[in-house]
């Protein structure tokens, strides 16, 4: 069906007024050039002045307007635009919730490449220099230096959505891992906790990291040896030493302060930049802003979260601070002596970007799985309209951009693979698939387990991995809320599905897309329902 557009006339006289006036001041200025041999005598007037001309102009378009307002207003045989009673209902039908959502991702979901492009190499040239700044200043913090010091690796990985072809809007937030390099002395045990039934539910994605001697190393010179690294970077839990996230981060932040402080004039001439610390429940936030002297095409403000990363193998790692989704309280609240300063946790970005690869490799072309997922989140930055903040950011939390992406995968491997049925044509059909799929892991009528944790990962997909993470427990990702709250937000999610085409039309663009004129053959028969 083809889509019909009406005449926006709040477009269309101002673009008719600026045109003569462009083709007034295009003849003034030719007629100038041309005849300057024959000007007229002192206090004649070669023409109508231009700003007597733009004025008619003018004139003459709120004229218009003013007779158009009062036609639509007065005269019964001119209808409104927007008034439904003025045509017979089986003339005209809405627009198919396909065509809606076509329309509001071009106009406010679908990122251009270009921009996004721009905006990626930008924010790693600035991270690239930071990383190397801070790699060659060492270790300032409680070890000022030597093999028992923490140091940046060098290198940074990019993660998150803008990196898997599924960010939505403006390219303007980005993740960064900054690997750190241990000290060879050290050496460490990741443990997970998700086979602890003592512990919350919500502490079952963390790990726990011990220091242990490297393979040769005999016991007793080594713990006198790491004495320094200990106590500066670890906390005792359960008779042992532990890497504490926090004592990381908090080196980790005063260390990025330094390193900007050396690369702050070398890039002052490109943009400014600055640093948030996150205190110790957000990792720092290095804010990019364009320089007053930067006339390049993307001049973007950014916000690029560095987060400190150790290194687990495989492409796998461990982060400081554990996910902000957790609900960690006093050191009292966790049980068997652990303690919440200890508790690090994991980033498989890179196994999840194996994993959509594969998944591409397998799909037809035209596959719009990744084109769904921004939907859906766009339908989920819509389902947060007129909450409250306290509502707003538990919605958040519940139906993260991670909750999202992982309710994605588990739908195409249940699946098996994106084979049929993910063509363009059947968008709204997959995208309703992804909605009552989430609403029932919120209602508890299934579970939603991590993609690459536990036994029954992926890991055949993406290649090897840890064996740390092989013998995980499975991960509930949705078991740290209540069910009060999953049914809260299940309730809503499936309210803003139906309410969609009306959410679509009020907050989408363009803002005359009215309706679309039936065609023949349907005009005796009704509307077509739009798709559920």
């Amino acid at each position: 069906m083809s889509v019909h557009y009406t005449l926006n006339l709040r477009v269309f006289w101002p673009l008719v007024t600026g045109l003569c006036t462009a083709f007034v001041c295009l003849y003034h200025v030719l007629r100038g050039s041309g005849s300057s041999r024959a000007e007229p005598p002192d206090g004649a007037d070669g023409g109508f002045p231009l700003l007597k001309i733009s004025v008619l102009l003018l004139l003459g378009y709120i004229l218009l307007r003013c007779r158009h307002a009062v036609r639509q207003r007065f005269l019964p045989g001119s209808p409104r635009l927007g008034d439904r009673s003025a045509f017979p209902p089986r003339h005209f039908q809405e627009p198919s919730l396909g065509i809606l959502l076509e329309s509001y991702y071009e106009h406010e979901v679908r990122l251009s490449p270009h921009v996004l492009g721009h905006s990626k190499a930008h924010v790693s040239r600035i991270v690239g220099e930071l990383v190397r700044a801070g790699r060659a200043r060492g270790s300032p913090g409680p070890i000022p230096g030597g093999t028992l010091a923490l140091a940046f690796r060098g290198d940074f990985i990019q993660v998150g959505s803008a990196y898997e072809q599924h960010k939505i809007r403006r390219p303007d937030a980005f993740d960064v891992l900054v690997p750190l390099r241990l000290p060879p002395l050290v050496a460490l045990e990741p443990q997970s906790l998700g086979a602890q039934p003592a512990l919350a539910p919500a502490f079952h994605g963390c790990f726990v990291c011990a220091l242990k001697a490297p393979p040769g190393t005999s016991g007793g010179h080594w713990l006198r040896d790491c004495k320094p690294f200990a106590e500066g970077f670890c906390v005792d839990v359960r008779g042992r030493r532990h890497l504490s996230a926090t004592l990381v981060l908090r080196w980790f932040q005063s260390h990025l302060q330094r390193s900007l402080a050396t690369v702050r004039y070398s890039l002052e001439g490109r943009c400014r930049v600055t640093l948030t610390p996150g205190g110790l429940e957000q990792p720092p936030t290095l804010h990019i802003l364009p320089c007053r002297t930067d006339y390049g095409c993307c001049r973007l403000s950014m916000a690029v979260r560095l987060i400190p990363a150790v290194h687990l193998g495989d492409g796998v790692f461990l982060v400081a601070p554990p996910p902000t989704s957790l609900p960690v309280g006093p050191l009292s609240e966790l049980p068997g002596g652990l303690r919440a300063d200890a508790l690090w946790g994991v980033n498989t970005a890179r196994q999840e970007q194996k994993l959509l690869g594969w998944l591409q490799e397998r799909a037809p072309p035209g596959a719009c799985y990744l084109k769904c997922l921004q939907l859906f989140k766009a339908l989920r930055d819509l389902g947060a309209r007129g909450l409250d903040p306290t509502a707003a950011t538990q919605w958040g939390r519940i139906l993260s951009s991670y909750v999202l992406k992982t309710a994605l995968l588990a739908v195409l491997l249940r699946e098996g693979a994106p084979e049929q049925g993910w063509d363009e044509a059947h968008l709204s059909k997959r995208l309703e698939q992804l909605v009552r799929f989430l609403r029932d892991c919120l209602l508890q009528r299934r579970t939603l387990f991590h993609s690459v944790l536990g036994p029954g990962g992926v890991a055949v997909e993406v290649g090897p991995l840890p064996k740390v993470l092989r013998e995980a427990a499975p991960v509930d990702l949705l078991a740290a809320f209540d069910g009060r709250a999953r049914e809260l937000a299940a309730a809503r999610l499936l309210s803003t599905w139906r309410r969609l085409p009306q959410l679509l039309r009020a907050y989408g663009g363009p803002r005359y897309l009215a309706r679309c004129p039936a065609p023949r053959s349907q005009r005796t028969q009704g509307f077509p329902k739009d798709e559920p």
